[in-house]
């Protein structure tokens, strides 16, 4: 996937969210051990990697989600998180989105010019249940960066994030079920809950897919397919489209660059019930849904 770089892979389970890890089943699947942790070859410099006329593949404005197989703040990732850190700061025209469990890792992990952020970095917590979200979010409140998200999955208890919202730290928030072995059910009325609570507060709110089990209505669904999950969270109408985040992206010399030149998401027939469409990077016109 084009809007995917994963600087290493491999991660430490040290939470409840991550006992049915999806990249733990994916990794056994291909007779790997997801506790393996590694710097990736090919994909390491994925941000300035450029094509062949010259260019870099990532184009300006696109959104990057980072580290979707590990952890950006794992401590054994220590010693190669500087040459990721210098990758996103020479491309301040790309979105980079960051998601932790260990955010009281973050703030030693930063790099020295961090100053009070970057501002195309946007950092986020996992949340899948209140204990989590007591613990994480007030830390993320502490820290400095200049937008913020959460993610409440896999979406394994009801949570309710109303004290977080008021002063506009939070800017987006996102849901989904749990897939694979073990997948521990997800209930609509705690998607609805917190979709209420994030319009209340004019926040973006994206219900990405339904999990392979889900309650609504007192029954239970057992829904394998990722592509019918997030079909039926799309279909739930729980999507809500906020306050736009206000990236200030600019080119190599500081620069703003007009939003007229930035890269503009496009889509296929099949993405049009999709439940991720909301915060998505677009189709990178790769075929393999055609075929």
């Amino acid at each position: 996937m084009h809007d995917i770089w994963n600087p290493w892979h491999g991660c430490v389970k040290c939470s409840e969210g991550c006992q049915h890890c999806y990249m733990y089943f994916l990794d056994r699947v291909r007779e790997r051990n997801g506790a393996d942790i590694y710097r990736t070859k090919s994909g390491f410099r994925y941000p300035i990697q450029k094509q062949r006329g010259g260019g870099y593949k990532i184009k300006s404005g696109e959104l990057i989600r980072v580290c979707m197989s590990s952890d950006f703040f794992l401590e054994e990732a220590d010693d190669w998180r500087e040459a990721a850190w210098d990758m996103i700061r020479r491309r301040p025209d790309v979105k980079f989105f960051l998601l932790t469990k260990r955010p009281q890792r973050v703030e030693k992990c930063l790099p020295k010019d961090w100053g009070d952020g970057w501002d195309n970095v946007m950092f986020n917590v996992t949340c899948e249940n209140q204990c989590r979200a007591d613990e994480r979010i007030p830390i993320l409140k502490e820290l400095p960066f200049k937008h913020k998200g959460i993610m409440c999955a896999p979406f394994i208890g009801a949570v309710s994030i109303e004290k977080y919202l008021g002063n506009g730290v939070i800017e987006q928030v996102i849901c989904g079920g749990e897939n694979y072995d073990g997948a521990r059910p997800c209930s609509f009325d705690w998607v609805k809950s917190l979709r209420a609570e994030c319009v209340a507060h004019n926040i973006t709110f994206c219900f990405i897919e339904t999990g392979t089990v889900f309650i609504k209505d007192g029954k239970r669904y057992h829904i394998p397919k990722k592509q019918i999950q997030s079909e039926m969270a799309y279909k739930s109408g729980m999507n809500y489209e906020g306050k736009p985040i206000d990236w200030k992206l600019t080119d190599s010399v500081g620069g703003l660059i007009p939003k007229e030149n930035l890269y503009v998401p496009h889509y296929r027939s099949n993405c049009e019930q999709c439940g991720s469409r909301l915060i998505c990077n677009g189709c990178f016109d790769c075929g393999k849904c055609m075929r």
